[in-house]
């Protein structure tokens, strides 16, 4: 057992002290890597958006587990869960006019559970909010989803404004987590309970974008193409790359903290 952590402290170790190039290098190949190994072990892709939902539900129950436990709502951005909770909504209208299924059932538990940290950090948790550090303008991604939503959205036979809200949500959710990010940012230290929330956060979009790789490549792009036609297709998957990307920095120094044996997550400057 100490043999294998120091093994994977050395390789950790080894990585920090690669220069950028190289580090985002590496990032490409685990993606890559972690893409081949997930198509030889999921059959069905349909399966990795499933597990995409779960793990963000599982992300969702560790803040109300601190919430409940700690009686504190410090280093939990109030603004990204309401961005949360306006994608999910927009996405549950969507879902339940266009195509009633599973995920129409996992987006209404995770809707009620952000609602309630919502309420919990609003109402009840209120004096231990960080409402000088949670300091990201949303309307900085709502205006521009909302009017790319406009310009860029399905091609397909349902109603405009159905169609116009399903881009939305697409655009907002690959944002969403970015007032998260600020917070953190700004404080700089991470307390357990929240880097585990992101850190799921993280490996749910990762989820989600293997997923709509992997089923483009199965289907040999066709899948894009039924989609509709124009940006639309493209911008869907530019989106679930964003959204990994976006995070991808935050889970290299959570894996790191964690190799360490470090409990809370100190965050070098300039990172997120």
């Amino acid at each position: 057992m100490k043999g294998g952590k120091g093994a994977t402290h050395a390789v950790a170790t080894w990585v920090r002290r690669q220069p950028p190039k190289i580090k985002a290098f590496l990032a490409v190949v685990s993606g890559m890597s972690a893409l081949v190994l997930l198509r030889m072990i999921v059959h069905d892709h349909d399966n990795l958006f499933v597990a995409a939902e779960a793990v963000h539900s599982l992300g969702i129950s560790v803040l109300i587990y601190k919430l409940m436990k700690e009686k504190t709502c410090a280093g939990i951005s109030l603004k990204s869960q309401e961005l949360t909770a306006l994608f999910l909504a927009v996405r549950l209208y969507c879902s339940l006019v266009m195509e009633y299924d599973i995920h129409t059932i996992l987006d209404s538990a995770t809707l009620v559970t952000t609602l309630w940290v919502i309420y919990m950090i609003r109402f009840k948790l209120r004096s231990s909010y960080m409402d000088d550090k949670d300091n990201f303008a949303i309307y900085y991604v709502v205006i521009p989803c909302a009017l790319l939503s406009l310009a860029v959205h399905p091609t397909t036979h349902h109603f405009f404004v159905n169609r116009i809200g399903w881009a939305f949500c697409v655009y907002l959710e690959a944002v969403s987590v970015l007032p998260q990010l600020r917070l953190m940012q700004n404080t700089k230290i991470v307390e357990p309970f929240t880097a585990h929330y992101v850190f799921a956060l993280g490996v749910a979009r990762f989820l989600s974008c293997a997923h709509w790789v992997l089923q483009v490549m199965d289907t040999r792009g066709q899948l894009l193409t039924t989609l509709g036609y124009g940006f639309w297709p493209c911008m869907v998957l530019l989106s679930e790359i964003v959204q990994t990307f976006i995070l991808a920095d935050f889970c290299y120094y959570y894996v790191k903290s964690a190799v360490d044996g470090q409990l809370v997550l100190r965050l070098p400057s300039g990172v997120v």
